[in-house]
C-alpha cells in the first residue's frame, strides 16, 4: 500500500467550499499590502532626500567663509555616496535634495495638504530635530512620488506650487500629468478665469467645504494643445481627438468632471438633435452639455443650447440632481456677444473659448500679478471686505 505525500495528495484533492472566495481575498490583500508597502518605502525615501537637503544647507552656512566650498561638498558627497549606494546621488540630484529643504523648511511642512488635520511636527535646532523628528514621522508630509516634488521645485510662487500639490493629491496625478498642467500654466489660467478674490486671497487652496458654482467649475478658455490638431479640421474630428484623448481632456476641464457620452440623440418634435458631448460634474451634481463650434459664438449656438438643457432637465437629469449646465466650447465667444446673449437665461449657458497652443507665460503671468495688487489695493480700501 502506498502512501501519499502531502503535496500529492493537494494536487488531487477538490478545493474545498468557498475556496475561491477566500483565496481572492488573500490575494487582494497581499497585493494592497504590496502597493502600500511600496508608497511607504517612496515617502521614507523623499523624507530622506529632505533630511540630506537639510544637512547640506546646514554644512555649507558652516564653511560659507570658504570660496567653493559647496561645489567640492556636493562633488565628494556625489563621489562617496554613488560607490556606496549606487544611483540617484549625481551632484544635480543632491542640488535638488538641498532645493527640496529649502522649497519646504520645518516651518512650512506643517501647512503642506497631507498635514493640514495632522499634528505639526516639532521645530527646533537642527540636531534636535534630527533626533525628535523620525523618518516615519516626516514621510508623512511628503505623500507624493519625489520625481513629482522634483518638478514642483521648478514652481518658483508658492501659492501656485502649493495649488499644484494639493490638486496632484487630490486628483491622483501622475508626474507627467503634473508635468503638463505645470507646462500649460494650469494654476495660471485657473486663477484668472474664476472668482479671482476667492481663488487668489484663500492661497489657491480649496477645502472640501467650499461652494462650488457653475462659474468656480468652468474655465476659460481651455488648451486643447494636447490633441495636435494642426491646420484645417472639423467640428467632427474635434469631438474625436477629444474622446481619442478623453484622459487629457478631463484633466483640462478640472476636477469633478465624469463621461458619460457623445452623439447622445434627443427628439423635439419631429426633429433629431445631437448633443456632442455630456458630461456629469459630482460637486455640481448636474449634467453638462458641451457643445464644439470651429468659428465664433453665434445668439443661435445660445439658443439651441438653451433647448438642449430645458430637454436634458426634463428627460436626462434625475430628480435629485441640478439643472443641467451648457458649455459652448468656441474658437472666439466674443465678449460683448456673449454678455448679451448669456446674461439672464433661466438655464445656466456659459461659453468659452478653446486654445490649440499653449499660452504665453510671461503674460499670464503679468496678468495674474495685475490681479493681485488689484486685490491687495481692494484690502487697503476696503479691510472688511469678504469678512464674514
Amino acid at each position: 500500500m502506498t502512501r501519499k505525500t502531502p503535496a500529492a495528495a493537494g494536487k488531487s484533492a477538490a478545493a474545498p467550499a468557498g475556496y475561491a472566495s477566500i483565496h481572492g481575498g488573500i490575494v487582494e490583500l497581499l497585493d494592497a499590502a504590496k502597493q502600500a508597502s511600496a508608497r511607504s518605502i517612496n515617502a521614507l525615501m523623499t523624507a530622506s532626500y529632505w533630511e540630506i537637503g537639510r544637512r547640506i544647507v546646514e554644512a555649507e552656512q558652516k564653511g560659507r567663509r570658504r570660496a567653493g566650498y559647496g561645489e567640492r561638498l556636493m562633488e565628494r558627497l556625489s563621489a562617496d555616496l554613488a560607490t556606496r549606494f549606487g544611483r540617484g546621488f549625481s551632484p544635480d540630484n543632491l542640488e535638488n535634495m538641498r532645493r527640496f529643504f529649502l522649497a519646504y523648511p520645518l516651518t512650512a511642512i506643517s501647512e503642506t495638504p497631507s498635514r493640514k488635520s495632522g499634528e505639526r511636527l516639532s521645530t527646533g535646532s537642527s540636531e534636535t530635530v534630527s533626533r525628535k523628528c523620525d523618518l516615519a514621522e516626516l514621510a508623512q508630509a511628503f505623500p507624493l512620488p519625489w520625481s513629482a516634488y522634483v518638478r514642483l521645485l521648478s514652481v518658483k510662487d508658492v501659492h501656485a506650487r502649493r495649488f499644484y500639490e494639493t490638486e496632484a493629491l487630490r486628483g491622483g496625478w501622475s508626474v507627467r500629468q503634473l508635468d503638463r498642467q505645470i507646462g500649460s500654466q494650469f494654476y495660471e489660467r485657473t486663477a484668472l478665469s474664476r472668482d479671482k478674490a476667492a481663488m487668489l486671497v484663500k492661497g489657491s487652496v480649496p477645502t472640501p467645504g467650499d461652494v462650488v458654482t457653475p462659474d468656480d467649475a468652468i474655465k476659460d478658455p481651455y488648451v486643447l494643445e494636447f490633441l495636435d490638431l494642426k491646420d484645417e479640421y472639423s467640428e467632427s474630428d474635434l469631438e474625436a481627438a477629444l474622446i481619442q484623448r478623453l484622459e487629457g481632456f478631463l484633466l483640462e476641464l478640472g476636477e469633478g468632471f465624469t463621461f458619460v457620452g457623445r452623439q447622445r440623440r434627443l427628439r423635439i418634435d419631429q426633429t433629431w438633435y445631437r448633443v456632442d458631448l455630456l458630461f456629469f460634474h459630482r460637486k455640481l451634481r448636474c449634467l453638462v452639455i458641451i457643445d464644439l463650434k470651429l468659428g465664433s459664438l453665434t445668439h443661435a449656438d445660445v439658443g439651441q443650447m438653451h433647448m438642449y438643457c430645458n430637454y436634458a432637465k426634463e428627460h436626462w437629469a434625475y430628480p435629485d440632481e441640478n439643472p443641467p449646465v451648457g458649455l459652448i466650447l468656441c474658437a472666439d465667444k466674443g465678449h460683448a456677444l456673449a454678455r448679451y446673449a448669456l446674461d439672464g437665461l433661466p438655464t445656466k449657458v456659459m461659453a468659452a473659448n478653446y486654445r490649440m497652443v499653449l499660452p504665453d507665460a510671461e503674460l499670464l503671468q503679468k496678468e495674474l500679478e495685475s490681479t493681485r495688487r488689484m486685490l491687495e489695493s481692494r484690502r487697503v480700501l476696503h479691510p472688511d471686505a469678504g469678512q464674514p
